[in-house]
């Protein structure tokens, strides 16, 4: 039996790995470096586009605990990402370029996986296969699943942050801190008076945007929203968002500023840094001049600006069960984020199900439905039906899973029981299928 697995992203990768690990032929299909969309430009596998950050480590979060339920699931993605990890405070951030060549390295050299570079145009119509070419779907491919479903898309709209090289960046008036002290001083600060913020407010909601074919206001998704979009809700709406000063007073002088922007760090080498949430569509240069009025950033060399593009995603709720395998077709599984799940580590996670429930059927086993006391079942459930009123893209969070049934008053000791009850699930789990 040999499995076809359409895009080699994060949850393609992941499901390859684990019908490889489970003893099941693979052909990983990936277009690169064939064809490239609009916002990937290395030829490696598992590209991160967005950020460099898989977001926050500890079992208080959500996203922490759905990366340790991955990493008693054998994860690949979990796995290169330990090992490429840079300095980010309490988060899990990787030097991108050294993961996704982990990645590509690590799914090349798997017996049971064959690499096929090639461009598909629709979904193969034989055989059992993985969907997970991405939110940047487009073209006959993107023609081909409407047609399948018999419906529409839905889609909104993503966008990616600027990089600017370390050297570049004038310590003299930023300074290395993290927030309230959490973790390592691994954030460069740049901060601002009053007035210089006033100053970089009025230029930034003011500044010419790039268009995109296709979008409006209303289709931009909450969770990576452009920093100019952002800005015009209201003077003090980036205040209390990315340029958030609360807890970042200045090492020497104790003084806290009006307004902070955050810089993390993007590599390994510690030579590149992302301007945290300054997601934007706006044009190239105006990001060089508007940017440039931060302080600390007057003569940035910018080796990447920020880029907006179309993300796409199908509504899963009437498309696909709990174990991302299509309604309408049994041997057709979708996954990553065009299932509707949002952020890398969901979207792995979702490769992951994917490809560990395809490999028990088809090794004659009983899928897998994890339940939603734990984060990965919480998330197959919310795309496959728990959602309610209109579908939109989901981060995993504590609000999807099963509530504990008893009141823990301090919100981080809630956290942590919910995640120790999800971690003793997985593992009872998997101790009954071994």
């Amino acid at each position: 039996m040999n499995v076809k697995v359409i895009g080699a992203g994060l949850a393609g990768c992941e499901a390859a790995w684990q019908l490889a690990n489970a003893g099941i032929k693979v052909t990983l299909y990936e277009q690169k470096p064939i064809s490239y969309s609009p916002a990937h430009t290395m030829p490696t596998m598992a590209e991160l586009v967005c950020s460099n950050s898989l977001r926050a480590a500890g079992l208080e979060n959500a996203v922490g605990l759905l990366k340790e339920e991955m990493r008693l699931l054998g994860s690949l993605i979990m796995e290169c990402a330990d090992a490429t990890k840079v300095p980010a405070g309490g988060a899990l951030a990787v030097d991108r370029e050294l993961f996704s060549k982990m990645v590509s390295e690590k799914i090349a050299s798997h017996e049971n996986i064959e690499v096929v570079n090639e461009r598909i145009d629709k979904i193969p119509d034989d055989g059992y296969v993985i969907m997970a070419t991405g939110p940047l779907t487009d073209g006959k491919l993107y023609d081909n699943i409407r047609e399948f479903f018999g419906g529409e898309y839905l889609h909104f709209f993503d966008a990616a942050a600027p990089i600017v090289e370390r050297e570049s960046i004038d310590m003299t008036k930023a300074y290395f801190a993290a927030r309230y002290g959490k973790g390592g001083a691994d954030y460069i600060n740049c901060p601002m008076t009053k007035e210089e913020y006033t100053n970089f407010y009025n230029n930034l909601i003011n500044a010419e945007t790039a268009p995109v074919h296709g979008a409006d206001e209303g289709s931009v998704f909450e969770g990576c929203m452009p920093v100019e979009t952002m800005a015009k809700r209201g003077e003090d709406t980036l205040l209390f968002g990315p340029l958030k000063p609360v807890g970042l007073e200045h090492p020497e002088t104790g003084i806290l500023p009006y307004a902070v922007v955050q810089l993390r760090q993007d590599n390994t080498s510690g030579t590149l840094y992302n301007i945290v949430g300054f997601q934007t569509r706006l044009k190239f240069g105006e990001q060089k001049r508007v940017f440039s009025m931060i302080p600390g950033l007057e003569d940035a060399s910018f080796v990447r600006y920020g880029v907006m593009h179309r993300n796409t995603f199908i509504n899963s709720p009437e498309l696909l069960d709990c174990y991302y395998r299509t309604k309408k077709d049994e041997r057709v599984f979708f996954a990553g984020q065009i299932t509707g799940v949002e952020g890398y580590i969901e979207s792995a996670s979702s490769g992951l199900m994917a490809g560990y429930n395809l490999a028990r059927y088809l090794n004659g086993k009983e899928m897998s439905q994890f339940p939603i006391t734990t984060a990965i079942g919480a998330l197959s459930h919310y795309i496959s039906g728990g959602a309610t009123g209109k579908f939109q893209p989901m981060n995993v969070n504590f609000g999807i899973m099963e509530s504990l049934g008893r009141k823990i008053k301090n919100k981080k000791e809630k956290n942590l029981a919910i995640s120790q009850r999800a971690i003793d699930t997985v593992k009872e789990i998997l101790s009954r299928e071994d």
